[in-house]
């Protein structure tokens, strides 16, 4: 069964999931990752795997921050 989601909910949940396991990143920073990454891979013809490859291209950006900021 395929669960239609809006962009702004896959980019919510993997937000969502992102800030859980970054706790020391501002949700503000995760947010605008989350979207820019999105963005850049939205206009991709194949959706299918749109939040997984979102957060896999926001969570290398997040962990470069991270350790830019320690």
């Amino acid at each position: 069964m395929t669960t239609d989601m809006s962009d702004q909910e896959v980019m919510t949940q993997v937000a969502d999931k992102l800030s859980e396991k970054n706790a020391s990143v501002p949700r503000t920073v995760i947010d605008e990752v989350v979207r820019e990454e999105f963005e850049a891979l939205a206009g991709r013809p194949v959706r299918d795997y749109l939040s997984v490859l979102t957060e896999r291209a926001a969570k290398k950006r997040i962990k470069k921050l991270s350790k830019a900021a320690a």
